[in-house]
Parts: structure tokens; C-alpha cells; sequence
């Protein structure tokens, strides 16, 4: 169920609840880029077989939530924190796929004591780091998108109202096309024939009902310090990443290996961005209950 909550500063919260509403522990899932909190509609079944609340919030700017602008992969905690006092949720686990691995990796570094697990699925490492070459190995059609981010606000929002516009209708049988170099194969069979198509075409739809803000404010996220050191995080974390995403490439999961102490490896060969998920997905819900007192 999608409902409105209200963030501390007054800004309006886009948030799907469902799985096992008499849960007292949560499941938070932090969605990719661009999409919203509907993304995880689909995990519905699977929060509630595993006794978890759902819960996924749009971030600013996206869907129906407030856009909050000049905000940090940190920012989104304080809205976490919101979410779970009004439901009277005292722990959780997260997962942030994409572009939402540096969102949940923020509730495991800023909320050590209500964050059990964190799972970074296909996770954006921090740019700038001499280590790591954050567009090496994307997909052209990240490398000309990021590239642009650099060079600021203005330049992006003028970029995103020249491109941007046919995501805003997407159909599913569009999409695969429509990513281009961003998908392999194996990515191009889990949007077809494991539904994903579906379920992000619907999210890409209904992520742009208020603009572009939310998909400009997550590069300029991406481009700007997160707030955090991934190197403070102490909560257990999980890496999952495959050897032939387009995406977000291997080196971003082998980065976050090298500079999380706690976390530890799922690096998956012969999977993409999407194939991931979508073939381990209880793999991943287990990985994080194993961390839990249910």
C-alpha cells in the first residue's frame, strides 16, 4: 500500500508499506536510478513469508515525495528514521539496489543501533577516490549521463529535458531497447522473462509524476561526497555485484569490499545489473535475516 508520511522539515514522504504489517522488524529497500519506491511492489510476497515489514520510500523528487534539494546519499537516514517512529519500528535490515547501495550503506554507517544488515545489490561506489575509476567499464549511455552530472546542476537539467521525456512514458517492451548498451544479454533475458520490464517500466512511469528533480539530485549525488566514510560502517554488509553489469561495473563492488571492515563478498559471475536480483533474490532475504531475531 502507498501512503504519505511526513519527514521532520514538513516534506511530503512517498512510501510503499506491505509484507507483514504486524512485523516489528523491516525490511527498508532503497530503489535504483531513476525509479521509486514502487520498484519493490514485487517483494511483497517475500517480505511476508519471511515476517518482515516492507518498507520503500521514493526518495526526494521522485514519485510523490518533496524534492530536497543539495541532498547527500545521508540525507535519506533522517527520512528512514521517520518512517520507522511513525510505525513504531525499533530495528531493520536494508537493501539499496543501484543506485540506492550508497543509501542503505548510509543507514548502516549513521544507524548502527536500529540497522541489523545492510545488502549493497549492484552498488554505486563514491567518485573520486584514487582507487577506483568510477566510469570504467559503464555503458556509454552512463558514461555521456555522468559526464554531464560533473559539469553541474544547469547543464544536467537542460540534458534531462532534451532526453529524458521518453522514460516518462515508457512502455515494458520498450525498455530493453531503450537501456542500449546498458544490458547484456543475460540482463535483457531477466527484464523479459523474469517480469522486471514490467514492474521498472511502471516505477520509471510513475518515478517522474513531479519532474526530473529526483533523477537530477541522485548523479548529483553520486558525484558529491556521501556524507559518510564507507570505512566507519561496523554493521554487517553484504556485497553483491556481477562480473557483467553495464551499470555499475565490478570494480565498484571490489571497491567497497576493500574499504567496508565488515563486509563480505557475493560476487556473482555470469550475471548483470538486473539478472542479479532478479536470480537470487531470497538468496539476498536470507543473507539479511541470518543477521536477525525474529
Amino acid at each position: 500500500m502507498l501512503r504519505i508520511f511526513k519527514a521532520r522539515d514538513g516534506r511530503a514522504l512517498d512510501v510503499l508499506v506491505a509484507g507483514d504489517t504486524g512485523s516489528e522488524t523491516a525490511l527498508v529497500c532503497h530503489h535504483g536510478t531513476p525509479s521509486d519506491a514502487t520498484l519493490w511492489s514485487d517483494w511483497h510476497q517475500d517480505a511476508l513469508k519471511n515476517k518482515l515489514l516492507l518498507i520503500a520510500i521514493s526518495r526526494p523528487g521522485y514519485g510523490l515525495s518533496d524534492r530536497k534539494a543539495g541532498r547527500s546519499a545521508s540525507s535519506v537516514t533522517e527520512d528512514v528514521e521517520d518512517v520507522l517512529d511513525t510505525l513504531e519500528i525499533t530495528q531493520f535490515v536494508t537493501v539499496g539496489w543501484s543506485g540506492g547501495g550508497p543509501h542503505a550503506l548510509a543507514c548502516g554507517a549513521l544507524l548502527p543501533h536500529r540497522c541489523m544488515a545492510v545488502s549493497s545489490l549492484a552498488g554505486v561506489g563514491p567518485f573520486g577516490e584514487p582507487d577506483l575509476n568510477f566510469l570504467e567499464g559503464m555503458g556509454p549511455e552512463n558514461v555521456e549521463e555522468f559526464g554531464i552530472a560533473l559539469k553541474g546542476e544547469a547543464p544536467l537539467r537542460k540534458w534531462m529535458e532534451e532526453n529524458a521525456e521518453p522514460y516518462g512514458t515508457i512502455q515494458d517492451d520498450e525498455l530493453a531497447a531503450a537501456l542500449g548498451g546498458l544490458v547484456p544479454e543475460v540482463d535483457v533475458i531477466a527484464l523479459n522473462e523474469h517480469g522486471l520490464a514490467s514492474v521498472w517500466a511502471s516505477s520509471m512511469r510513475r518515478c517522474f509524476t513531479n519532474g526530473w528533480n529526483g533523477w537530477i539530485d541522485d548523479n548529483l549525488v553520486f558525484c558529491n561526497h556521501w556524507g559518510f566514510d564507507p570505512s566507519e560502517i561496523r554493521v554487517p554488509v553484504t556485497v553483491w555485484q556481477g562480473n557483467l553489469d553495464l551499470m555499475v561495473p565490478f570494480t565498484h563492488g571490489k571497491w567497497l569490499l576493500k574499504h567496508i571492515p565488515s563486509a563480505k563478498p557475493r560476487l556473482e559471475m555470469g550475471h548483470g545489473h538486473l539478472s542479479l536480483v532478479a536470480n537470487h533474490r531470497q538468496a539476498i532475504i536470507d543473507d539479511l535475516t541470518s543477521h536477525l531475531q525474529l
